[in-house]
């Protein structure tokens, strides 16, 4: 058997998703690195700052790792620009719905929510709301949001920043994207872990 039978979903018996659930299976081993392919696509992306969105997803993550993040945090500030290309209005959205099954909850909703915290700095100057986040104030993430934001984010257009390479961060990726997906382990709703750790910071 090399394909279905059917021709409409609903002709399908148990053989034909018995081998379609096999195939996706085996698909999804390659999601970490179709992830880095689409990460070096990012150079093709957005002008006009001093570095590729490339560059600043490499610096954030850069930040992040110096500063002691674990693996989930780290992963999850290199892939929170991700979506810049193919959805320029939710990139923040595209990009949480990406790590959510693989992640703590705690970062995939700093990466969902990303977008709106990025106002304070620049929303008044374009008719923005410059409040956006105050939306989400109370929440037990908001703190994890706003250091994100000020430490990672917004700081990271710096094209004298000494940033890692790609390849220091793709056993990470890969690492995070070969966990069993929804694993209540990995996923620890209401968990939250510093995206600071002074004990281990590395390279500061």
């Amino acid at each position: 058997m090399d394909h279905v039978k059917f021709t409409a979903m609903k002709d399908g018996d148990r053989e034909d998703y018995t081998f379609l659930t096999e195939h996706e299976v085996a698909f999804t081993k390659g999601t970490a690195d179709r992830l880095l392919t689409a990460l070096e696509t990012l150079d093709e992306g957005l002008s006009g700052y001093q570095i590729t969105r490339l560059g600043h997803s490499l610096q954030s993550a850069t930040r992040g790792w110096r500063d002691g993040a674990d693996t989930d945090w780290v992963v999850a500030t290199l892939l929170h620009d991700i979506g810049d290309i193919f959805a320029p209005y939710n990139h923040d959205e595209y990009a949480a719905s990406i790590i959510k099954p693989f992640v703590r909850e705690q970062c995939t909703w700093v990466v969902e929510k990303h977008g709106d915290f990025q106002m304070v700095y620049y929303g008044h100057h374009v008719g923005g709301n410059q409040h956006k986040r105050d939306a989400y104030a109370g929440h037990a993430y908001f703190d994890d949001c706003a250091t994100f934001c000020e430490r990672w984010d917004q700081s990271s257009f710096d094209p004298d920043y000494d940033m890692l390479p790609l390849d220091h961060f793709r056993p990470m990726v890969r690492e995070v994207f070969a966990r069993k997906a929804y694993d209540p382990d990995v996923i620890q709703p209401g968990v939250r872990v510093p995206l600071v750790d002074a004990e281990v910071a590395r390279g500061r």
